[in-house]
């Protein structure tokens, strides 16, 4: 009987972050900040690992400020979303806890580590902009906020 080779079972965990969408209203129009990653060729909203003992509010409100040079206060938790992804052999199940910043003060500065670049844009171009279906959708949230005037 020919023996079979093992078939490695890939490695299962679990990841938890959080980020969000800062905004700033300039001029009657409501801008937000994003970041670029992959050389610039992928924007997204800033967020990262939720630190042991941190709060997910706490973290996002960290993790804006270290990949933008921005820093904010945080409204309101806008979404919780998740995706699979593969790190080396293992897949990772990811969820983001996504919170509404209201700026506070800064000047955008990118992470040099971590991100290519980070700017201000309008929302409704942001939007467009991201390249991940679900940060638009978190990024239409906010503009639908902002036409019921629930945003200062």
């Amino acid at each position: 009987m020919p023996s079979r080779a093992k078939r490695s079972i890939p490695i299962q965990r679990t990841a938890y972050s959080a980020g969000g969408v800062i905004y700033r209203i300039d001029v009657n129009q409501i801008e937000v900040a994003l970041i670029a990653t992959k050389e610039g060729g992928r924007w997204g909203l800033p967020k990262g690992h939720v630190r042991r003992g941190e709060t997910a509010e706490a973290a996002a409100a960290r993790e804006v400020a270290e990949e933008t040079g921005l820093t904010g206060q945080v409204i309101q938790h806008l979404a919780t979303i998740e995706y699979w992804f593969r790190a080396g052999p293992s897949r990772i199940h990811k969820y983001v806890d996504l919170f509404l910043l209201r700026y506070m003060t800064g000047e955008v500065e990118p992470q040099v580590s971590e991100v290519d670049d980070a700017r201000w844009f309008r929302l409704e171009e942001a939007i467009q902009l991201a390249s991940f279906e679900r940060e638009r959708d978190v990024l239409s949230q906010v503009l639908t906020l902002w036409e019921q005037q629930a945003l200062l």
